[in-house]
């Protein structure tokens, strides 16, 4: 059994990625736009507007837990106890917590399974709740929270009163007297095996679910995904760089996001700015780092002399495969993205990845 195991999980890995993603361009653009404007028009219907004030307001946005069944397809399970700590922590601190879609995997599982392994992840939300400090955005992998009549009762039953799910969100505030604002969806919008596609939900939970769970694999590591999901946020890119005083937060490719960079491009940006102050020091350090990243499969996102506009964000995931979940703090007029990992003992620490004001990006 290990044997047709390792023989068979490279091969299937890689079949993943060339048939599990397909973003369109012209989809994608009309989605982001029919969808923005109309959470501007009808607010409250598709999607909220908060105006929030950024030197007091925090937030806290976490996507793709993907949370399961406790078993072999069950990407979540080793980073439940990074979630829960880093959920506590975030509710004694009094942030909004904004869950960016994906949370349950109805996928692969009834709502019953996830319902019943994940008691304590849903207890921790309700927490949020209780403060009136938790929005929920659907994905495509719980899409079920948008369409399914039963729904409401399964809302219910896990947070204990109604609660309505959206599809996006948008933050407004003012920066510099100007006004400022936060776009957030999940991101499927306009994937045509994502966006609704009834095939697509097929395939998943009558293939490659059990397949997965047989497998032992979860595929969310830079080394097995990375390249459609690199194509999938540039996409998103151009869609949001065209708009001024406008961020666009999205989840979905399980791939974390800062400043319109991946954290391997944010390595060669510092490596350009050392190589130019003949940082002989920096220069070695940066280098280890970017090749230990290729080591691991990342890719960048491909702008040509890092002529990009600071607009576009992901906050990753909650289900890599090493426990480490990633997410996006708004804070005091700042914006991070950050890491909870395991430290010494197993035990949960938070990371700042990157840090930025929001002033430095109006």
């Amino acid at each position: 059994m290990r044997l047709l195991q390792r023989l068979l999980k490279e091969p299937i890995i890689r079949l993943t990625d060339k048939y599990s993603s397909r973003p369109d361009p012209k989809r994608i653009n009309e989605a982001l736009s029919n969808l923005y404007n109309n959470i501007l028009e009808n607010p409250g219907k598709r999607g909220l507007v908060i105006p929030f004030d950024a030197r007091h307001q925090k937030f806290i946005i976490l996507s793709d837990q993907h949370k399961g069944a406790r078993d072999g397809a069950d990407d979540f399970a080793l980073a439940e106890k990074n979630y829960l700590a880093a959920l506590d922590h975030y509710n004694k601190n009094n942030f909004h917590y904004i869950n960016l879609g994906d949370s349950e995997e109805l996928w692969e599982n009834m709502f019953l399974t996830v319902k019943k392994h994940n008691k304590a992840t849903f207890e921790c939300e309700k927490q949020f709740l209780a403060r009136n400090a938790f929005t929920k955005i659907f994905g495509n992998h719980d899409l079920y929270w948008d369409n399914d009549p039963l729904a409401p009762i399964s809302l219910m039953q896990v947070y204990g009163q109604n609660i309505k799910i959206y599809e996006g969100l948008i933050l407004e505030t003012q920066i510099k007297d100007k006004p400022f604002s936060i776009y957030l969806t999940h991101g499927h919008q306009g994937d045509m095996q994502s966006d609704g596609n009834w095939f697509s939900k097929w395939f998943v939970s009558t293939i490659w679910g059990p397949l997965q769970a047989y497998l032992r694999i979860n595929p969310n590591t830079p080394a097995n995904n990375d390249q459609l999901k690199t194509v999938h946020n540039r996409l998103m890119y151009e869609w949001i760089e065209k708009r001024e005083n406008l961020l666009l937060i999205t989840g979905h490719t399980h791939q974390p996001v800062f400043r319109s960079l991946t954290h391997l491009e944010t390595l060669y940006a510092a490596l350009d700015k050392a190589k130019a102050a003949n940082d002989a020091v920096l220069i070695d350090k940066l280098q280890h780092q970017i090749t230990g990243r290729h080591l691991k499969g990342d890719q960048v996102l491909e702008f040509k002399d890092h002529s990009y506009k600071p607009c576009y964000f992901n906050s990753g995931c909650c289900c890599f495969d090493d426990g480490d979940i990633t997410g996006i703090e708004i804070e005091n007029g700042c914006i991070r993205l950050i890491k909870w990992k395991y430290a010494a003992h197993k035990t949960p620490e938070r990371i700042v990845l990157e840090e930025c004001g929001l002033e430095e990006l109006v």
